[in-house]
């Protein structure tokens, strides 16, 4: 799927409040992590990744909430310690590379992976 869709609640022109359905292209990223544009406020991004997905050891670029829409999302520490978060369910991630630092794999960040038999569809709201 190369697209989300939203459902909006608005008022049409009779003064009635509808809904709609919009769709939002996920044109960024990569095969596995398609990703939709980022959209004005504080800032949020879509993710869908595949059955099958997994990133390596990384930092959070900037601190943002995570919110798990669909799917199971595991979230992996150095020293074995994972968790993971399904649908509804959302957390803080600001592991940021303190500055100056060069970033160690071995030693920095965090993985994340798909879970389970769906995809994996998040919202990232940066802080």
């Amino acid at each position: 799927m190369t697209h989300f869709t939203q459902t909006v609640l608005f008022t049409d022109a009779d003064g009635r409040a509808r809904f709609k359905e919009e769709t939002i292209p996920m044109l960024h990223g990569t095969r596995q992590t398609l990703l939709s544009e980022v959209f004005a406020s504080g800032g949020y991004q879509l993710r869908r990744s595949p059955v099958g997905f997994r990133s390596s050891f990384h930092c959070t670029g900037a601190p943002q909430w995570v919110f798990i829409l669909s799917g199971q999302m595991e979230i992996g520490l150095q020293g074995g310690n994972s968790r993971v978060f399904g649908p509804g369910e959302h957390f803080f991630s600001a592991d940021v590379l303190p500055e100056r630092v060069v970033f160690d794999a071995a030693v920095h960040g965090h993985w994340s992976r798909q879970v389970g038999s769906d995809p994996l569809v998040t919202l990232f709201l940066r802080a």
